[in-house]
């Protein structure tokens, strides 16, 4: 009994450490996201590209393509700029861990079994800003699917790194019904080599 006690009193206490830590994560992230519109225009582009999807007058489904060409390139510039600022804070505080759970400060004292997120978000905004700007001239609707695996795989980083990975990829699953290999599979090859590279995934 004093054997139970003590390992529950034990993973109490990782929970309440991780719980603080995970915290002070999400109150950097959401300061430095909070400078942006990220959250509402990602919103905004993904119900327009299911309404083209959805429509069935040409005409129609093509004015509704035109129209999102100015919030795609908003939320480029956004995250780009994001990227750019959030390259400048301490590194101490940017470190990712690829553990399957989260562990409080894991990424210290295991550093070679983490990422540093500054690199990951330059990677995503490289990849949301070619994917914006469509250089290869993918129809709307293979831009869309690329643009917006684009978006879903930058959301899962964030959310790995203010939870873990496990939990980034079920709420992906949960909020957008696409498993994190499907999205990785989706975005564009130079994206998919680069955060592969840096994640080990």
């Amino acid at each position: 009994m004093d054997i139970l006690i003590l390992v529950l009193a034990i993973f109490a206490g990782i929970a309440f450490l991780n719980s603080q830590y995970q915290k002070k994560r999400i109150a950097l992230l959401s300061k430095h996201l909070g400078r942006h519109q990220m959250e509402p225009l990602m919103e905004k582009l993904i119900e327009g590209y299911l309404r083209a999807l959805g429509e069935e007058d040409p005409a129609r489904r093509d004015q509704i393509w035109s129209m999102l060409i100015s919030t795609e390139q908003t939320i480029a510039s956004q995250f780009y700029r994001f990227a750019q600022n959030f390259s400048e804070v301490d590194p101490a505080t940017t470190r990712v861990s690829t553990l399957p759970i989260a562990l409080p400060w894991a990424d210290r004292w295991w550093p070679r079994a983490s990422f540093d997120l500054r690199d990951a978000f330059l990677i995503h905004a490289q990849g949301i800003e070619k994917a914006a700007a469509n250089p290869q001239q993918q129809s709307p609707r293979d831009k869309a699917f690329t643009l917006s695996a684009e978006l879903f795989l930058m959301q899962h980083t964030c959310h790995w790194y203010c939870r873990s990975r496990s939990v980034a990829s079920a709420r992906l699953l949960r909020r957008h019904q696409t498993r994190h290999d499907q999205v990785l599979a989706a975005v564009a090859p130079h994206t998919r080599k680069s955060y592969s590279r840096l994640t080990g995934i």
